[in-house]
């Protein structure tokens, strides 16, 4: 039988030539992007996605503008038109590009541009407790948030109160909210600018944590993974506590007040609270309300809130106790100044994640408010937000 041998040589010069071949294999044999539709169609102020599921790097373009960088486009506009798109990727310093258009419908139909529903409405403990909303005997979770529903929701909303820091409401609008240049929603409340104040920017500010949530997912319902905080103008500032937390436990009712003078200090032993930096102390009840401060619909002998706690803005100005002022935040804030001030509008380009990295959302659907600081304000007792309905700056 005849013997085969190999050679060490032609061994390697084999091994060589099939390296070299399964070098040469081009980018284009991993690249299995099939490129943009000829057109797209969407509604107003409705999110068009459109995945590439490649990588690279990407640039996405209407005319010369730039709209996205990132591999799935989310488009949103609040005028119908048709928009040329282009996409550019770069894989490896070999640039692609495709050509689109995006056509913008006007809706079926009409959108409000006011709140549409109430998702969640869990209130702190506050003098206006169980009085705005009205709370009725027998009430539970369900019905306040019907109530809080019937406050909020459309053009002639009228106000509810959030109690002190923590107490929250969660809203939504039938339409997502869409993040353009500029601000792009306004949340009202009953905040004002007093004109013997020492600042022309103080007055009565209750500032209110703002968080906002996209509807990625579209359920219709905000998700717990999909809320971001509007960074205010305090939100990088020392002086305000990330993770903070507070409880509140459930009062005597039986117990009386302790009856006093016109700027009557509550019985200052009336509801406990104690937060996680090792702090406690009362929430008091004043000479103008006298029913409970704590949600009658709530059996829990206690109940918490965590968030983001700004520094306190109310201050004593007479130096008496007799006239208390609360101080507007620049921006980025509920109830934090009067109604027709420019700072009661909100930008979503403003929201951050957990990390305090800001975020690029098309929009948003849902935006939840929460009391943000825990103060008594002398007499006037806690510093508690009041929330008044809310609306989109970019539907006319």
């Amino acid at each position: 039988m005849k013997r085969i041998t190999f050679n060490y040589f032609n061994i390697l010069l084999l091994s060589v030539l099939l390296i070299s071949v399964v070098s040469c294999k081009s980018d284009d044999d991993d690249f299995s992007f099939n490129g943009l539709d000829g057109s797209y169609s969407v509604d107003r102020f409705k999110v068009l996605s459109i995945p590439t599921n490649v990588s690279g790097n990407f640039t996405w373009s209407i005319n010369d503008s730039i709209i996205s960088q990132s591999s799935e486009l989310e488009f949103i506009s609040s005028k119908a038109n048709t928009y040329p798109l282009t996409l550019k990727i770069d894989v490896n310093g070999s640039v692609k590009t495709y050509n689109s258009k995006i056509v913008v419908n006007h809706e079926t139909g009409t959108y409000s541009k006011y709140i549409s529903n109430v998702f969640d409405f869990r209130p702190a403990v506050g003098q206006f407790m169980n009085e705005i909303p009205e709370y009725a005997p027998g009430n539970t979770a369900a019905d306040m948030i019907q109530r809080a529903r019937e406050s909020l929701v459309g053009g002639n909303s009228t106000m509810i109160s959030l109690g002190g820091y923590g107490g929250y409401v969660v809203f939504g609008f039938d339409h997502t909210v869409p993040n353009m240049n500029g601000r792009d929603f306004k949340i009202l409340g009953n905040a004002f600018f007093a004109s013997d104040a020492n600042d022309s920017r103080s007055g009565s500010c209750e500032p209110g944590i703002i968080m906002v949530a996209y509807d990625r997912n579209k359920n219709g319902k905000p998700d717990d993974n999909e809320w971001y905080e509007i960074a205010g103008s305090e939100y990088f500032k020392n002086t305000t506590v990330k993770n903070f937390n507070i409880t509140y436990f459930k009062p005597n009712e039986n117990k009386p007040p302790v009856p006093g003078s016109e700027f009557w200090q509550a019985d200052v032993e009336y509801i406990k609270w104690q937060d996680n930096l090792g702090n406690n102390g009362f929430k008091t009840r004043n000479a103008f309300h006298s029913q409970s401060y704590y949600p009658l619909w709530l059996s829990d002998s206690s109940y918490s809130f965590s968030g983001t706690k700004l520094q306190n803005n109310f201050y004593d100005q007479s130096g008496t106790g007799n006239y208390w002022v609360g101080k507007s935040y620049e921006y980025g804030y509920a109830d934090n100044a009067p109604n027709t001030d420019e700072a009661s509008n909100i930008d979503i380009s403003w929201a951050v994640d957990r990390n305090g990295n800001y975020v690029k959302l098309p929009g948003v659907d849902f935006v939840k408010v929460y009391t943000g600081t825990n103060q008594e304000a002398g007499w006037l007792g806690e510093v508690s937000t009041e929330v008044a309905g809310a609306y989109d700056l970019h539907l006319k």
